[in-house]
């Protein structure tokens, strides 16, 4: 199944991936290179579409299911002065494959698109449905909200999430939110502060009592977490001025069954409360939202609100997967991500059958000297070809 040669060929193929710097809303180089290598290994369409998505099918000869490959494009910046390694370079050393997205995730990237390739030339394209790979925009950014957009033309039965798993089969990950809460006062002297409401004060008690409220626990995903990232007042530097403002982003953890309005409403709560206690309190709480340029001159723009999602061990579609993977010789647990993934668009929003499988280890994406082990690579390369065998069968 997986011959020299096409062990040759997924090896290339990430190393050429990793020599193109794809950094978020600078993917269109990547993306032209991907279109180009969709047509190049016998791909039946390719489509690009606003945010700049790029997306390979392969149609079988008889109707069935729809799978689609997710595998983000974008990496995080280098700096470059920490690397031993050159970062866009893919060089090959003691087994590994080195640069930036190695791991997140150009590899697992270049094994979607060898195993549909291969699979497509091995069945004659005689098997039931449709295969989709797509490489997407902006997910370090935006977790789910330029594959909302593939979703929706491609409308898949099964999605795979290419992130790093080991190997390992994934069921289900926590979901992430940002939350911005502020706080507002009023200005004055700092020899007068009588004169002013600091509202840095204000968002010390309010900060005291959202530290106590009560996370959520799931016996699977683990804790929630609601964790303080970054705070900042207002004028600053303050320069003998009472600060008229404050604001504070909480990173928060999510599983499933918690909601937008669950999620915010005990914050809300809280303010409400410290309104009712001091008529001098003002604050409120909010759901992030960021806009990035896509490469393509159109705008990227979502609330930052990921739900998580998790499907059960014993669902036919992970049975399947996972004995596909046994039958091309791996041996995977079945786990979760630690970390939020595409998947809360495909699961979480609009619950689509979802695994994650992915080559190479959860901690080594965003690192310096990232990379891959070539072993994970072609072991990833053969289990992809195991889900599709086994998933429209």
């Amino acid at each position: 199944m997986l011959t020299e040669e096409r062990q040759s060929q997924v090896i290339k193929l990430c190393q050429e991936l990793i020599r193109i710097k794809s950094y978020s809303g600078e993917e269109g180089i990547l993306a032209e290179k991907l279109g180009n290598v969709f047509k190049e290994m016998g791909f039946d369409d390719v489509f690009t579409d606003e945010y700049g998505n790029v997306v390979g099918h392969i149609k079988g000869k008889r109707p069935g299911k729809i799978i689609l490959f997710d595998g983000h494009m974008d990496t995080v910046p280098v700096d470059e002065a920490q690397w031993t390694k050159e970062p866009f370079g893919g060089v090959i050393e003691d087994g590994r494959i080195y640069g930036r997205g190695a791991t997140d995730m150009k590899g697992a990237l270049s094994a979607m698109v060898c195993a549909a390739a291969n699979f497509a030339k091995d069945t004659g394209r005689n098997f039931a449905g449709d295969i989709y790979v797509a490489g997407v925009v902006h997910e370090e950014c935006f977790e789910g909200i330029a594959s909302s957009n593939v979703s929706k033309k491609v409308k898949p039965d099964y999605v795979v999430i290419g992130e790093a798993s080991e190997c390992n089969l994934k069921r289900g990950q926590r979901g992430r939110a940002e939350i911005v809460v502020e706080t507002y006062g009023k200005a004055a002297h700092s020899s007068n502060p009588q004169n002013g409401i600091n509202a840095v004060y204000n968002m010390m008690k309010l900060l005291q009592k959202i530290r106590q409220i009560e996370l959520t626990h799931h016996d699977f995903l683990g804790d929630g977490i609601l964790e303080l990232t970054d705070i900042k007042s207002s004028p600053y530097p303050g320069a003998s001025v009472v600060p008229d403002y404050c604001k504070v982003t909480f990173d928060r953890r999510l599983l499933i069954g918690e909601t937008k309005e669950s999620v915010l409403k005990p914050i809300q709560d809280i303010i409400l409360e410290s309104e009712k206690e001091d008529p001098h309190f003002k604050a409120k709480a909010y759901y992030a939202v960021g806009e990035e340029n896509c490469y393509t001159g159109n705008k990227i723009q979502g609330e930052r609100f990921f739900p998580a999602w998790l499907f059960d061990e014993e669902e036919d579609f992970i049975r399947k997967a996972f004995q596909g993977l046994k039958d091309a010789g791996l041996n995977p647990s079945i786990t979760h991500y630690s970390f939020c993934t595409n998947g809360s668009h495909y699961a979480g929003e609009a619950n689509i059958k979802t695994i994650g499988f992915g080559p190479s280890k959860e901690n080594l994406a965003h690192t310096v000297d990232e990379h891959i082990e070539i072993d994970q690579l072609l072991k990833a390369t053969r289990g992809y070809y195991g889900i599709i065998k086994a998933l429209l069968d």
